[in-house]
């Protein structure tokens, strides 16, 4: 039976090992693409793949598992154990990750509970949750025949709370489920978070997040073990080569040889996880959000990250100048030439069709009718856009005065189907004034959930629940009589592309094309206003013109031999008659701003 302990370094087998790990996350990735990603990996030296595990998609809906396709985790875990990588997996129930909601299921906000706490409630739920996932991990731990080397109790938990006996009460339901490998926790380098995040006194590992400054970073974590009379070893669980990337924000960067010299300066004195080897990409809506102030800030479809490997899973330059220095510093690791896709274009593809949401909604969404307009949640629904639509009275000449009252994120106002007002998150709340030209009126509220914060304190805030809130106002009073439309777009198949198109209206556009030998490509949206791009019914993620993306990656395992479709929901009524696939990314340059 093979083993992996902590001691005063970490041991394989009775011998010691350095654990060079690199990020990547089976859920950002095409399954076809699992195996280039690992054997790059494995190519650069390393030894070890991490990943976290996202709560929010293995139960999107309350009690309902998923782990088939891209959720596959014991197929990523297999792949990478015959190339002969170990694996580090990061199960807990919040992940950070720049991902929707941090990762904890939207339908926690209805419940009455406190998430990330010993909240009994709460932990039910984990509860639950780990009775289906950890028997899947226990398999494939070291001493059962797999490669798992540990687990994670949480995630950077010490820039969050303090709650030790939720962090105590992980461990135990992954004791009692099955685990029996190491846990550590991960943190901020720094005295309050390790204190706060850590469980050192349980003899639990404490693991350090940085991104530069190894010296200095392991220099506290040691003054830290010794408080506690610890001799373990050094590891960063998370060094950032490179950074995410939130809309109307330059892309960062970070210089190949300066990222390189760190990471070597780190693995001298210690074991690394590079966060990101390879980054991915945030399919459908699953991208996170920033918290600023009052105003929260989406993050956007790609995962690029500047990472290692770039969005497709290629190598960049920083893999070939770290394996480079990889080789002069430990020359006696195995390495070995990079895989490299290839990508393709094709230009003009006309468009097949086109409809306005208003016409085909019937077909696209069921209908709920309500006194008062309810939330996203409340309505079972975790992402996409909502439509509400109510009837207005016209009780004077004047513009109207209209209010929206705790909606989110973004809101487009249509009146009797024509383009009356749009507002973002921070103008949500001013007055919109409507002229009602007829004695009764059709009012359209298209809400657009543009993702939930994925760290800090607004994980706990009302801001998170999406679609309207307290309800619409309209002079004094709150208007009544609401339909709902749920527009989650898991299922695109029924659009009723003859039920007629209006302009400046949000409407859906299709592309047919065959593809005879379909590789990796990109979507060309710089043509497009906002919205969501599908193909062949799967949803890529968003779009949008404000940049600094114009494009969106689409993985040749998304692609069929011979027809394709690709679907655009738009939203603004900005489309062309033509779409173009690329063979690598468009960016736009845009100066630095906080307006989403």
């Amino acid at each position: 039976m093979r083993r992996f302990d902590i001691r005063e370094e970490f041991y394989l087998d009775g011998k010691p090992i350095k654990i060079l790990s690199g990020a990547v996350h089976y859920f950002r990735i095409h399954p076809d693409s699992w195996y280039h990603s690992l054997y790059n990996l494995k190519a650069l030296g390393f030894n070890t793949v991490e990943t976290y595990v996202p709560w929010n998609l293995h139960e999107a809906s309350e009690g309902q598992f998923d782990f088939e396709g891209i959720l596959d985790i014991e197929g990523f875990l297999r792949s990478a154990q015959n190339l002969g990588l170990y694996a580090i997996i990061r199960p807990s129930p919040y992940i950070c990750a720049e991902w929707d909601f941090g990762g904890l299921p939207a339908w926690l906000l209805e419940k009455n509970l406190r998430v990330r706490s010993c909240d009994s409630e709460f932990l039910k739920y984990v509860s639950r949750y780990y009775d289906v996932l950890l028997p899947k991990l226990a398999r494939h731990q070291l001493e059962q025949g797999g490669n798992i080397l540990m687990f994670q109790i949480e995630n950077e938990y010490g820039s969050y709370g303090e709650d030790k006996a939720y962090l105590r009460a992980l461990r135990h339901l992954m004791d009692e489920k099955g685990l029996t490998a190491p846990y550590f926790t991960s943190d901020g380098p720094w005295q309050a978070t390790l204190r706060a995040g850590s469980l050192i006194e349980d003899d639990i590992l404490v693991t350090g997040n940085f991104g530069s400054k190894a010296r200095e970073n392991f220099a506290n974590m040691q003054a830290f073990f010794r408080q506690h009379n610890k001799k373990w070893p050094l590891m960063c669980m998370e060094f950032w080569d490179g950074w995410f990337n939130r809309w109307r924000e330059p892309i960062i960067k970070r210089q190949p040889q300066e990222a390189a010299d760190a990471v070597i300066d780190l693995v001298k004195r210690g074991s690394i996880n590079l966060y990101m080897f390879h980054g991915g990409t945030n399919f459908g809506f699953m991208n996170g959000c920033s918290a600023r102030g009052q105003i929260d800030l989406p993050q956007i479809t790609s995962y690029d990250f500047d990472a290692i490997l770039d969005e497709a899973g290629n190598p960049t330059q920083k893999f070939y100048v770290l394996q480079e220095r990889m080789k002069q510093v430990f020359p006696d690791l195995s390495y070995a030439k990079p895989l490299v896709k290839p990508s393709m274009a094709l230009e003009a593809i006309p468009l097949s069709a086109k409809v306005s949401l208003f016409n085909t909604l019937e077909n696209v969404s069921g209908c709920q009718e309500a006194f008062y307009p309810k939330n996203m949640e409340a309505l079972g629904q975790e992402t996409g856009y909502i439509l509400y639509r109510t009837r207005l009275k016209k009780d004077k000449e004047e513009p109207e005065k209209i209010r929206l009252i705790d909606a989110r994120d973004r809101a487009q106002l249509f009146l009797n189907g024509e383009p009356a007002a749009v507002q973002y998150q921070n103008e949500i709340g001013e007055d919109i004034f409507l002229r009602l030209e007829e004695a009764d009126n059709q009012l359209d509220i298209l809400v657009e959930n543009m993702g939930r914060v994925n760290y800090g304190h607004k994980l706990t805030a009302p801001t998170q629940k999406k679609g309207i809130g307290r309800g619409v106002m309209a002079d004094l009073h709150f208007i009544g009589g609401w339909k709902m439309y749920p527009l989650a777009f898991k299922d695109i198949s029924n659009i009723d592309y003859s039920a007629g198109w209006q302009e400046q209206q949000p409407s859906f556009y299709r592309f047919d094309f065959n593809c005879e030998e379909p590789e990796d490509t990109y979507l060309d949206m710089s043509g497009f206003g906002k919205g969501a791009a599908f193909i062949n019914g799967h949803c890529l993620g968003r779009f949008w013109n404000v940049g600094p993306t114009l494009s969106l990656y689409l993985p040749k395992g998304f692609l069929n031999r011979g027809s394709n479709t690709v679907t655009l929901f738009e939203t603004e009524g900005i489309y062309q008659d033509h779409l173009h696939l690329a063979d690598k990314p468009i960016f736009k340059e845009v100066e630095h701003g906080l307006k989403s």
